[in-house]
Order: C-alpha cells, then sequence, then structure tokens
C-alpha cells in the first residue's frame, strides 16, 4: 500500500483509504456488525490506515465500530469523522458552538478517544463558508483539546474554494471520480498551492462503477440508491454522483474496454483518481472483506497511460458532463 503526505499534518496515510458510511447499516440497505469488523480488520490487513465516517453514519453506529478496532488492533491508524448532520434541519444558525461542541463531545465518546484525529463540516449549508466565526470555533475546540485537526466536505467546488481560505482548514473531501471531473481544474491547482489534504468520496459512484449493476438490478428500499435519486433526502450528487442511472450504466459499457488487463474495472476508477497529484486519499466504501481487498489493489497499480486518461476525459465530455459539470 503506498502512502501519501496528508497536507501540512505530517500524516502519512495509506492512498486507499476506508470510507465507513456502509458499515453503519443506514441508508445502504442494512450491514451485519460481525462482518462489518471483519471487514474493518481486513482492511488494516491490507495496510490502510485512514478510515472515515461520520456521526450520522447508523446514528454513531460506524465510529463505534471503528472504536472496537483500534481495541482489537495495535496497528496506529488515523479516523476522520464529521459533524453537522445531526441538526434537524441544515441551518447556519445551526452551527453554533452549544451544537458543534455537542456533536463532538458525543464523537469523542462514540470513538472512545480524548482527541478526535480530524473533523470534518459535514455539507453543511454553502452560507456557512462564509461565516468566519464557524471557523473560530473550530479553532476554538483545536485550542481546548478535543480536536487534532479539523477539515470540510463538500457538495460544490466553490464551496471546496471558498473552504481553503480559512488558514487551519487542512482538508477537503469532495465527489471526485469518473463521473464528476470538475474538481481537477481550478480546485486541485488551490490545494496544492495551499497544501490541503484532498479526500475523494463517493469514488465508484455508488457502486456504478463497480460495473456490476444493470438495468435489472433492484436496491432495498432503505438504500439510498432507491429513494435518493433525486434528491429525496439529501443532495442528489451523493447518489451515483448525480448522474442518471441509465446514462450511468451507458457510459459504464464505454468505459469497460479502457480497463487494464489483471483490473476490475473497480480498481481502474481507484487508478485514475489516484493518477492526479492533489488526491491525497479516495475512501471507497466496503461492507465485506472482499470488497476492501479488491479496492486496496488498486494501490501500486501501474500508471494509466496518457492515451487512457484522453479516452476517459472524451466519455466524460460526451456522456456526463452535460448532466453534472454546472451543478457542484
Amino acid at each position: 500500500m503506498k502512502t501519501r503526505t496528508f497536507g501540512r499534518t505530517g500524516w502519512q496515510v495509506s492512498e486507499i483509504g476506508f470510507g465507513g458510511w456502509g458499515i453503519g447499516g443506514g441508508q445502504w440497505g442494512g450491514a451485519d456488525e460481525a462482518e462489518s469488523m471483519a471487514t474493518l480488520h481486513a482492511a488494516l490487513d491490507q495496510g490502510i490506515n485512514f478510515f472515515d465516517t461520520a456521526d450520522v453514519y447508523g446514528d454513531g453506529l460506524s465510529e463505534r465500530l471503528i472504536a472496537r478496532l483500534r481495541r482489537e488492533r495495535r496497528e496506529t491508524f488515523y479516523v476522520a469523522t464529521k459533524a453537522g448532520r445531526r441538526l434537524p434541519a441544515q441551518t447556519v444558525a445551526g452551527y453554533s458552538r452549544g451544537n458543534l461542541t455537542a456533536f463532538i463531545d458525543r464523537s469523542l465518546k462514540n470513538l472512545e478517544v480524548d482527541t478526535l484525529d480530524l473533523v470534518q463540516l459535514h455539507c453543511p449549508p454553502t452560507e456557512v463558508y462564509y461565516r468566519p466565526e464557524v471557523f473560530g470555533i473550530l479553532d476554538d475546540l483545536v485550542a481546548a483539546g478535543k480536536i487534532r485537526f479539523y477539515g470540510v466536505s463538500v457538495e460544490k467546488v466553490e464551496e471546496a474554494l471558498k473552504a481553503i481560505e480559512y488558514p487551519h482548514v487542512q482538508s477537503v473531501q469532495i465527489i471526485f471520480n469518473l463521473f464528476r471531473l470538475r474538481p481537477a481544474q481550478l480546485f486541485f491547482e488551490q490545494a496544492m498551492r495551499r497544501q490541503v489534504a484532498v479526500i475523494a468520496r463517493v469514488p465508484l459512484a455508488s457502486g456504478l462503477l463497480s460495473g456490476k449493476f444493470t438495468r435489472a438490478s433492484q436496491f432495498p428500499a432503505d438504500d439510498h440508491r432507491a429513494f435518493n435519486r433525486d434528491g429525496a433526502a439529501f443532495d442528489k450528487g451523493e447518489t451515483f454522483s448525480g448522474v442518471d442511472y441509465e446514462t450511468g450504466l451507458a457510459a459504464v459499457e464505454r468505459l469497460k474496454p479502457l480497463v487494464p488487463k489483471g483490473s476490475t474495472l473497480a480498481q481502474f476508477a481507484l487508478q485514475w483518481i489516484l493518477a492526479f497529484d492533489a488526491v491525497t486519499c479516495v475512501i471507497p466504501g466496503a461492507k465485506r472483506p472482499a470488497q476492501v481487498a479488491d479496492n486496496a489493489a488498486a494501490s501500486g497499480r501501474p500508471p494509466l497511460d496518457a492515451a487512457t486518461m484522453a479516452a476517459v476525459q472524451e466519455i466524460y465530455d460526451d456522456a456526463i458532463r452535460p448532466l453534472v459539470h454546472h451543478l457542484w
């Protein structure tokens, strides 16, 4: 497993991380706790040392499982959690000192630590990024020893660019994949200039880029891939990267011939993301040990050639760009 430097923190993190939304069970059709723990152990076995979670994933279950992993293993690893989505409604006023402190105190308890490695604002309203006082609260929580570093998880490139104007924002988590190329323009350049870590989330477009789905694929009623395609519960960009399902399936068929011999489409999708130097870590989710092993195997594969990169861009420009590029 190759590592990359995590912004200005001094951390060396695995370039393939672990996305902890699925092991929380909620919005992914449920999860088996024993299998989730086996998957977390498999991640460490594969050399993964960066785990991303949130206080709302399974109402804290994801955090608690990662705490259990820390009890059961001796390896050092980093945990990034998130705060803000526990609010009953997403308002700027909700990002108050009292609320943020309460959310972080709850994560400290769930993760069984005295200091959180990294806390990320969890896709707050755009206006929050224009409120310096919110970032001042996070500075105070660092000074109080409750959090070591903080960053943001964003929906839009605009939000990412605004967030990194604050000097103590250490990382930006953003959707970046074969179906979401806009971050590679201005934002990546600015993040590298400011030495801000970039965490690429939804790298497989909610599994669409695994190549395993068809028109006949069915998703459980409590799976966001069934109920959030039009943004009924949260930003639709989180589900299949905001791409229409049928359009995505067609684009996947065009991508398959580009996959190098010996690689899966999922590994190819992760390789493509890691071809960008601005990306610090990519965080595919996994609910089974075999999935995490498949993801981890993408690290260290030979670089994709220029012709392949150009072919991906052509497919994006033709089939995907008109649908998503201007939205996020």
